[in-house]
């Protein structure tokens, strides 16, 4: 297959590595310093102590690419207005786009019985741009269980899990989402498909609701937050009102929030992204995780009180660093 990899950080570099490795014409849209070292050195990968490294074309231009049968957007939510401006000439007659990112997609409602296909997620999506340039009936969602870091430019560190869960919105997966999982496969991801993606997003979204916004606040990475009593207490609160707002949607995680914060104990001592984003100096992935949650709450008629007093501490101590506009 003929993909790119919209975003070589941490997961997107992870993928295209693999993905190269197992044979497939990969190229990757890069900027700045991890676009200079992919093109000086290769795209390496340090998984158990051993690196390995794949040769891989990057552009910071996706027009230059060409059309593709998949393009893999693996950015931050808060890049993806920047993808749909640039990413239609890499968008062939049956191009496939997969979204893999943290937070609640754009396209949530539009294979959704509640709403009938009409609601739109205006905090994610304003005015539909992305729905426009990366349509529905292309999609196949990728749910993300693995940890992965880049230590320096061009180098990813694979540290832990190798599992990704693909499906298209409403569930009617297709010719799309069975190649693509056999191709994961085969570059040595746990790679499986998914009946009904909307549920193995939700269930990803307790966590990242809960442990990214607090990790970042407290500066505390997860294992540190699942032994404090009153930080759990207050994360399992959250998880509970996430559920309820999926279920009055037709979205049941189906998940008690110990067994959740079990996932994430899993893990065992990592970071969350947005705390990695906080230390970094980075813009904060705020909108996807918070606004789109509490959007979709709203639209259900379900009240979020410490979800609410989340986004409230984690947007202005982000406004206050810089890290959000």
């Amino acid at each position: 297959m003929k993909i790119c990899i919209y975003g070589a950080g941490a997961v997107g570099g992870l993928v295209a590595g693999r993905l190269a490795q197992g044979g497939h014409e990969v190229s990757v849209v890069a900027r700045g310093a991890q676009l200079t070292a992919i093109r000086e050195k290769g795209l390496r990968i340090l998984f158990e102590g051993r690196e390995s490294a794949a040769k891989i074309r990057a552009e910071s231009d996706p027009a230059l690419l060409g059309p593709q049968d998949c393009v893999f957007v693996a950015v931050k939510g808060q890049n993806l207005p920047e993808v749909a401006e640039r990413v239609g000439p890499m968008i062939g007659r049956d191009t496939s786009i997969v979204t893999a990112m943290n937070g609640v997609p754009w396209w949530f409602f539009d294979r959704l019985a509640y709403g009938g296909g009409k609601l739109r997620l205006e905090t994610l999506d304003p005015g539909g741009r992305l729905s426009k340039a990366m349509p529905t009936d292309r999609i196949v969602g990728c749910v993300i269980h693995l940890a992965a870091s880049t230590p320096e430019p061009g180098l990813i560190s694979h540290n832990m899990g190798s599992r990704l869960i693909l499906g298209e919105p409403g569930g009617k997966n297709t010719a799309r989402t069975k190649d693509l999982v056999a191709a994961l496969v085969a570059a040595g991801f746990q790679a499986e498909e998914s009946a009904f993606i909307e549920k193995d997003f939700w269930v990803k979204l307790l966590g990242n609701v809960s442990f990214n916004p607090v990790a970042a606040l407290t500066l505390a990475s997860a294992e540190r937050l699942i032994a404090d009593a009153r930080v759990k207490a207050y994360m399992v609160e959250i998880m509970r009102e996430v559920l309820a707002i999926g279920r009055a949607v037709g979205v049941d995680a189906d998940i008690d929030p110990e067994a959740r914060i079990d996932m994430a104990r899993r893990l065992g001592k990592f970071k969350p992204s947005t705390l990695q984003d906080m230390e970094a100096g980075k813009r904060l992935e705020i909108d996807g995780l918070l606004s789109g949650t509490l959007e979709v709450a709203q639209k259900a008629g379900v009240r979020a009180p410490f979800t609410e007093s989340l986004d409230g501490l984690i947007r202005l101590r982000a406004q206050s660093s810089g890290q959000y506009p």
